[in-house]
């Protein structure tokens, strides 16, 4: 289920029907925890300034590339959100990472993450999407007019979802055709406690 919440969302892993419904969270015990890790994409380090294109089946730290190609990018080519160094969804063409990590069914849990694009080519808005257990959870878009890679202006999102399952899997895909996407950093997950839904 998806609900809109002061601008955020919830979802359930199951499906993505949505429901007009209000929800609020609170902090959820630590019996909730995830152990997700590695949000800022610092593992493995990349040479400073240049960035890796990494394929399905090579390493990306927890992460796995589950389809076309990405580029991980080092400290200094361009801004970090957060640590020295992010992620374009585009490698040579549009890329998709998952990270699967352990959840407690009926919780709920807040996903946040950075985002900006690519801002050397077209096209100037990238698009992508978040997805959860393979259903969408999110679609965002980022317009790159006016940024650098000294000022990549990153905003940050965010939405929540409600586990069903003792893992969930995480997945961030560009719909961004060619090889300047969108730009992630800074994912977090937080565990909370879904107590109010009318």
């Amino acid at each position: 289920m998806i609900t809109r919440r002061t601008g955020r969302f919830i979802v359930a892993a199951a499906s993505v029907v949505v429901l007009s419904c209000v929800g609020a969270i609170a902090a959820a015990p630590a019996s909730a925890a995830t152990g997700f890790s590695d949000g800022g994409f610092e593992t493995p380090v990349v040479a400073p300034n240049t960035f890796v294109t990494v394929f399905p089946g090579q390493p990306l730290g927890p992460w796995t590339v589950v389809s076309g190609n990405v580029d991980h990018i080092g400290a200094g080519f361009w801004q970090a959100a957060e640590g020295v160094q992010s992620l374009d969804l585009d490698g040579g063409q549009a890329g998709a990472v998952s990270q699967t990590f352990a959840t407690s069914p009926l919780f709920a849990y807040e996903v946040s993450f950075a985002l900006a694009g690519n801002p050397v080519a077209l096209p100037v808005v990238k698009t992508g999407q978040v997805l959860v257990n393979g259903h969408v959870a999110l679609n965002f878009s980022f317009d790159t007019t006016g940024k650098t890679e000294a000022h990549m202006g990153y905003v940050h999102r965010e939405f929540a979802f409600q586990a069903t399952g003792s893992t969930t899997t995480l997945e961030f895909a560009s719909t961004t055709e060619g090889a300047f996407g969108p730009v992630i950093d800074d994912v977090d997950i937080q565990p909370c406690l879904l107590i109010l839904c009318l």
